[in-house]
């Protein structure tokens, strides 16, 4: 999540068709975001979601709850390619982005349908910002709605139930068809492609300890950080009146993890007792030594406890009434040296650990893709998937290896590159040009740690680290650069602007009143 974008050239592109909606989405969308109505159904079930979407072009009909939607989608053009891109993240969305702004034949520009379960993308690296409340959602989370204006890219809400490929490769190593396959949606709905991406990111690995499921909460899609910044809000408002501390148990050190405990540290600052577990001796494992030393420094001076060498055994509720809020995590020794012991926390934050949704498909015969033992997509140098030419796979859905033979991250950055190469490869094999390897330029690493805190180390600068508020604004302005469209950017860059006037003006003021009061 927290890595340096690549800066390229993309294109605005816009919602150009209707979207069918549920009067459940209608309800939530006029009513902004409000994400308390429906935790209680996605707590069991983070995926599930009541509204549909069937887009076309001749206009809105809405599907009520008792109606069957339509089975078929209908695109517009019989003649030109049909693209399929399943899920709205980095990859997703990008992918699109990449396609809209090519150059095309006339007769082969493709339609592009773009499928996800949420009404809004996400910038994931700044969902920190929520907590400390430095953005907004609108900024860092834009309704789909917002984005797709003015193209021919639809967009169907919907969740993936199962993929039919028909692409697969024979013995002798020729196509067996000349189509792409069908996908079908849990709405009932169907979507036939001459080429699909696979896009659809990956949800939080709760079920690795006892408890952790159904006690702990995630740190991983925009509903997370809003379940969490309500769960802090109402403990400041319990604990605060009576002088008590909130106690804070994060789930590991890695980006996440640190960018948590640093962001909500400063969040209660005294008020507040921050515990980091981790089962290696260190934090930040595999990032730069800079990184790591500017986190290390602002967890010290935020007096976050450090837990390394632990591993969690099980969570549990302090008490057997469900009304008492505080829970017991038991912590077994990762290391020589180091003994059991059990800590008390008010909130439990689970930054570990994560799965691919491509598990989450039904099998669907004896076509099915070749997946890894993590659940990503075997894919060759150029995103396809083995054995699928007509399927790419990218993000959390890809396995893709470097020239070592090691898996690429599943980060932002990484997503950002893969979807440039994913859009110009559909490109070349619609086109009959050769499609290129895709090669990861690592840009370096950048993380967040507070309102006017980061730490940036380019990989084109060796041993540079900008840390503190230069290391914020540039962390900043890098993201606002990585925005998906034009319009989107300029918006939030005045937002940003002028909340950055605003705290300026309030810092002065208050520095005056200093002055003039020890006068």
């Amino acid at each position: 999540m927290s890595a340096l974008s690549s800066v390229s050239s993309l294109l605005p592109f816009s919602y150009g068709a209707n979207r069918l909606t549920s009067k459940a989405s209608l309800a939530s969308r006029t009513s902004g975001f409000n994400l308390s109505s429906r935790w209680n159904s996605t707590r069991n079930a983070p995926r599930l979601y009541l509204s549909r979407a069937v887009t076309n072009y001749s206009g809105t009909t809405e599907i009520s709850e008792n109606e069957t939607a339509p089975r078929t989608y209908t695109w517009p053009d019989n003649k030109r390619p049909r693209v399929c891109i399943l899920g709205g993240g980095f990859g997703g969305l990008y992918t699109a982005l990449r396609l809209e702004s090519l150059v095309w034949p006339d007769d082969k520009k493709p339609q592009v349908v773009l499928v996800d379960q949420s009404e809004r993308f996400v910038f994931k690296p700044m969902l920190y910002e929520l907590l400390s409340g430095e953005v907004d959602v609108w900024e860092i989370a834009p309704r789909f709605s917002d984005l797709l204006t003015n193209t021919g890219i639809q967009f169907l809400r919907d969740r993936v139930k199962t993929l039919l490929p028909c692409d697969h490769l024979g013995v002798n190593g020729s196509e067996s068809s000349v189509t792409g396959g069908t996908v079908l949606l849990e709405s009932g709905f169907k979507i036939e492609y001459d080429w699909l991406v696979l896009a659809l990111g990956a949800e939080s690995k709760l079920d690795v300890v006892p408890g952790a499921m159904e006690l702990a909460f995630p740190f991983y899609t925009l509903e997370d950080a809003i379940r969490v910044n309500e769960k802090l809000s109402k403990l400041e408002r319990k604990n605060f009146k009576d002088g008590s501390a909130i106690k804070v148990a994060v789930v590991g050190c890695g980006y996440a993890g640190v960018e948590l405990a640093a962001t909500i540290s400063e969040r209660l600052q005294d008020r507040g007792i921050v515990q980091s577990i981790n089962v290696s001796k260190d934090i930040l494992t595999s990032a730069p030594n800079g990184n790591r030393e500017a986190a290390m420094k602002v967890l010290t001076s935020r007096k976050v406890q450090l837990l390394l060498g632990y591993l969690v055994q099980s969570i549990k509720r302090a008490s057997d009434s469900e009304e008492d809020e505080g829970y017991l995590l038991e912590l077994q020794p990762a290391e020589r040296g180091l003994e059991s012991q059990i800590i008390e926390a008010d909130i439990v934050l689970w930054t570990v650990g994560a799965k691919p949704l491509l598990t989450k498909l039904e099998p669907s015969g004896p076509n099915v893709l070749p997946l890894n033992a993590r659940g990503q997509a075997e894919t060759d140098e150029t995103l396809r998937v083995k054995g699928h030419p007509r399927i790419f796979a990218l993000g959390d859905s890809s396995s893709l290896r470097d020239p070592n033979g090691k898996l690429l991250p599943t980060t932002a950055q990484v997503a950002f590159q893969e979807a440039d190469f994913t859009g110009w490869n559909i490109w070349a094999a619609i086109n009959n040009r050769p499609l290129l390897p895709f090669r990861f330029q690592n840009l370096g690493e950048m993380m967040t740690l507070g309102r006017y805190d980061a730490a940036i180390s380019p990989s084109f600068i060796e041993g540079l680290t900008l840390e503190g508020p230069i290391g914020h604004a540039a962390r900043k302005l890098a993201y606002l650069i990585r925005l998906p469209t034009d319009e989107h950017r300029f918006k939030v860059g005045i937002s940003w602007f002028a909340k950055s006037a605003v705290d300026s003006i309030a810092l002065l003021q208050s520095n005056l009143t200093k002055v003039l009061s020890g006068s």
